[in-house]
């Protein structure tokens, strides 16, 4: 008798990967998946398009308006006043579960696999976006800023992920998840999430030499794991995701948009807490509390007529993206100028300063509703799913159901749905 196929998926982000960047020349492991097996064309990221949103949208197949982490940054209503916080630090969780009761507001891949195998994590990003793939402990998250099991239980010694944010960490991680997770039956879902090219951009141009050797060694990082996968084709019957969160887009100017505010006399609204801005990079998130509001909203028009705005997105508009908030009043996606950089990458933004560190003017950053950085890629490897292009526009909330549905759980109540053959 033949012992059936443990089943199983894997899911690889390459973070900041545009689709775009996909190539024979830059990534052949991934063109040559893509041709291969099915693929999105047209594959689209949440709003604001970062990596934590990015995260909880994967982990729950939901929109930011459904989960609740609205931003890289977000306010928080504390004592009164909104207080805007770095959602990427390894406390966010606890400020978000003290202040508002709750981390997301629907259930994670992790949750709902709890009792049929568990989800363990190994992220190389942000804590925050790290965390929030599993923000209440039901499986396993890997990561340098603290791995845990099951239930919150700290992993130490060698049990922990202790790689450096970089190229290395990326390589050292990968080398841990083939290892550790590829050949083991001990999860359900095996996530791998790489730093890069992502953190390459943040100091680095597009198209330079840095970006094309993130690109190479990325690529080839996603290649050790397919190779890993089919070493153990005869044990397991796997799906392997594999895809990105965001593009890229180049940064010409920056803008302060809280200055700007409090130069047009909402000046004590910034200083009080009654106004809150989020920079989100290539746009940005405007809070407003009590009368503040119309405050806001009687300016909006003029805002509306300066260079960096692109489009001030409110009410209807806003909605329509999947971003809602109790005291979100609008957004901000900033100006797109027909420019190139100097290795002649078209398109450059406004960032938006968040007041943490100065602007780096002709790197890459995102956020934004741009082309670039709204173009991720998606490529599903199983024999289930044939080869080809998938026949209607998909979103980075479809993963999620499409994984549960490989195994057999039902995606009910998320906003995404399953891609088939």
């Amino acid at each position: 008798m033949t012992r059936p196929r443990h089943r199983r998926a894997i899911l690889i982000i390459c973070d900041g990967l545009g689709a775009e960047w996909i190539s024979e020349a830059h990534t052949p492991a991934l063109a040559a998946l893509r041709a291969a097996h099915c693929r999105a064309s047209d594959h689209r990221a949440v709003f604001p398009s970062v990596t934590r949103v990015s995260a909880a949208s994967i982990a729950t197949g939901c929109f930011p308006g459904r989960h609740g982490l609205e931003g890289n940054q977000m306010a928080l209503v504390e004592d009164g006043r909104l207080v805007v916080h770095n959602v990427g630090a390894p406390s966010f969780r606890q400020t978000m579960r003290r202040v508002t009761g709750r981390t997301l507001r629907v259930p994670t891949m992790a949750e709902r696999l709890a009792s049929s195998g568990g989800q363990i994590a190994y992220s190389n990003v942000s804590p925050g976006a790290a965390y929030f793939l599993d923000p209440d402990h039901f499986g396993t998250v890997l990561h340098r800023a603290g791995s845990f099991g099951a239930g919150g239980v700290p992993l130490t010694g060698e049990a922990h992920l202790d790689v450096t944010h970089d190229l290395a960490g990326d390589i050292e991680m990968t080398a841990r998840f083939c290892t550790e997770i590829v050949p083991s039956a001990d999860c359900r879902l095996g996530l791998l999430w790489l730093a890069n090219p992502d953190l390459t951009l943040q100091h680095d141009a597009l198209g330079s030499p840095e970006h094309l050797h993130a690109l190479e060694v990325t690529d080839g990082l996603v290649s050790k794991v397919v190779e890993t996968v089919k070493a153990h084709e005869d044990r397991f019957d796997t799906l392997l995701v594999i895809g990105s969160d965001h593009g890229h887009e180049t940064i010409g100017r920056s803008v302060h948009i809280g200055d700007w505010l409090a130069g047009n006399g909402l000046g004590d609204e910034v200083r009080d807490g009654r106004v809150g801005v989020a920079s989100q990079g290539t746009s940005a998130l405007i809070y407003a509390t009590g009368e503040a509001r119309a405050a806001v909203e009687a300016l909006l028009p003029r805002m509306r007529r300066e260079p960096w705005a692109g489009a001030v997105l409110t009410g209807d508009a806003l909605s329509a993206t999947g971003l809602s908030g109790d005291t979100l009043l609008a957004a901000v996606d900033t100006t797109r100028h027909d420019e190139t950089n100097r290795y002649g990458v078209p398109g450059t933004r406004w960032l938006v300063e968040d007041g943490e560190g100065t602007p780096e003017i002709g790197c890459g950053h995102h956020g934004g509703l741009g082309p670039g950085e709204t173009r991720p890629f998606l490529a599903l490897v199983h024999p289930g799913f044939g080869r080809g292009e998938i026949g209607r526009t998909t979103s980075l909330v479809d993963i999620a159901p499409t994984i549960l549905a490989f195994l057999g759980q039902s995606p009910e109540g998320m906003d995404g749905t399953p891609i088939t053959a």
